[in-house]
């Protein structure tokens, strides 16, 4: 157990987060009294003669203690309270870092899109050297990270800017799927008990389509992206009327590209895949996970390894120009000699787009109330197995062009895209970075309304609960309609 007590700031929950770093598996405390601290760990974070501080004690005794000089902080950015937050959250972070065994490569950082503060940077003008330099003395990245971020935000410019307040992304969502893996945290519900609902909410969905065909007739379409759950969980008859629905509200001709997550090799025939080939579907995305089949029967899916590969070649055969494959580093189980069996065959595959995950322990997934069950590899085993990853897509010259980053993520590490030279996933580019507008269709999609003059978006939940999305769809459209109008 940590006790946390703040003094002259109000950074709670930057605190927690990165409190949570260091130390996973505590429970943390905040106090507003030293009165309700009598033994144990305290960390005591904030201001102190106008310095940034951090005081870490253990039964009472001090065991270090950090000052910050508020002169010394350079981020790019002058506003006064953003660096003071700074100053006091690299406080802690210098703290932490010196009495902890664990390492934290992202510095202070513990937000979801760290991109966005090097694309900030670059349209401030600073230079790469600058970057570099705010990314790990004001930031505390490690260089790998920082070096990173820099490549990552260079390929994404060219497909984010000039912004275009009239332009706009579209995500539909599929929520069905066969079987829940352990580690989801999606809103999907199973086909086997909600598949008599397949018909009714293809309809509903249409009309929400058609419904936003009218009121974003005045804004022009990039890219569509159409996920879930398992789009292919429902019958392909189903899928392409959805498919139609788009082009008859947006028009193909308009769609620079076109995702389908086909994602589970259980839900692709060779007849699904013709459809979508048919309906001039540009990049879908078939998702292994791992290639150990011991491991896919323990995450909740019913099928092997060769299942994968063979569908695989039947999308290769039947002429899909981009391919993405999705991985998870750290699934139960699995160490560098499994991901790297995996990584093998992947390898041999040769896809467009490799989409590395790190496997985070989410609210919402059955992996959350059961980890405790289930042998999980240590930090340094991770990073060893991100090595391999790092050193495979090397060799398949992959590079990486999206990045993102998850709460309670094992090892404090990253989720990140790799593609082929001019091979990347646009909408995962705009989605990420949120400097377009994302209108999203069907069960728990999330728009996002950007307000370039201003930097801002607004977000516009859809309901997660089916029944609730099938009778409330008129809600959902207004929703939008207020919003865009």
């Amino acid at each position: 157990m940590i006790y946390v007590h703040l003094i002259d700031n109000d950074y709670r929950y930057e605190v927690n987060e990165l409190i949570r770093v260091f130390y996973f598996k505590e429970e943390r405390i905040f106090i507003d009294s030293l009165e309700d601290y009598s033994e144990g760990f305290l960390i005591e974070v904030g201001m102190e003669d106008n310095r940034p501080f951090t005081r870490i004690f253990e039964d009472n005794v001090l065991i270090h203690e950090v000052h910050i000089d508020m002169n010394s902080i350079r981020i790019g950015d002058s506003d006064t309270d953003k660096i003071k937050k700074i100053g006091i959250i690299q406080s802690l972070y210098d703290a932490l870092n010196r009495i902890s065994s664990v390492k934290a490569p992202w510095g202070v950082l513990t937000g979801v899109r760290p991109v966005k503060i090097v694309h900030k940077l670059m349209d401030r003008g600073y230079d790469d050297e600058k970057i570099l330099d705010i990314l790990i003395d004001g930031y505390r990245l490690f260089d790998e990270k920082a070096e990173l971020l820099l490549k990552v935000a260079k390929k994404q410019r060219k497909h984010i800017y000039p912004l275009d307040e009239n332009r706009f992304s579209l995500y539909i969502a599929i929520p069905f799927c066969p079987t829940r893996c352990l580690y989801c945290s999606f809103p999907s519900v199973g086909i086997e008990k909600y598949g008599h609902l397949v018909d009714e909410y293809t309809d509903k969905l249409i009309y929400e389509l058609d419904s936003m065909g009218e009121i974003a007739k005045s804004k022009h379409i990039s890219t569509a992206y159409i996920g879930g759950g398992t789009p292919t969980a429902i019958p392909y008859k189903n899928l392409e009327r959805i498919i139609q629905a788009v082009y008859r509200n947006f028009g193909r001709e308009n769609i620079e590209e076109f995702t389908v997550e086909a994602g589970r090799p259980d839900t692709i025939d060779e007849e699904v895949l013709l459809m979508l080939k048919e309906n001039k579907v540009d990049r879908i995305s078939i998702n292994p996970q791992t290639m150990n089949d011991s491991t896919l029967e323990l995450i909740g899916r019913s099928h092997k390894a060769k299942d994968i590969i063979d569908v695989y070649w039947l999308a290769r055969e039947i002429g899909f120009p981009v391919i993405n494959m999705d991985l998870i580093v750290g699934l139960p189980g699995e160490g560098v000699e499994e991901i790297r069996k995996t990584l093998d065959e992947i390898e041999k595959l040769n896809p467009e787009n490799l989409t590395v995950h790190t496997l985070a322990v989410k609210r919402g997934s059955i992996f959350r109330d059961v980890m405790d069950q289930y042998e999980i590899e240590d930090q340094r085993v991770i990073y060893e197995m991100l090595k391999e990853v790092k050193a495979y897509t090397d060799s398949m010259k992959l590079e990486p062009y999206y990045l993102y980053r998850q709460k309670q993520m094992l090892g404090n590490f990253e989720n990140v895209g790799y593609a082929k030279k001019n091979k990347e996933c646009i909408y995962n580019i705009k989605m990420m970075e949120e400097k377009e507008t994302i209108l999203a269709a069907g069960m728990g999609g999330i728009s996002k309304i950007y307000y370039p003059h201003e930097d801002r978006i607004e977000r516009v939940p859809n309901i997660k609960s089916l029944n609730e999305y099938l009778t409330r769809i008129d809600e959902m459209v207004e929703r939008k309609r207020s919003f865009l109008s």
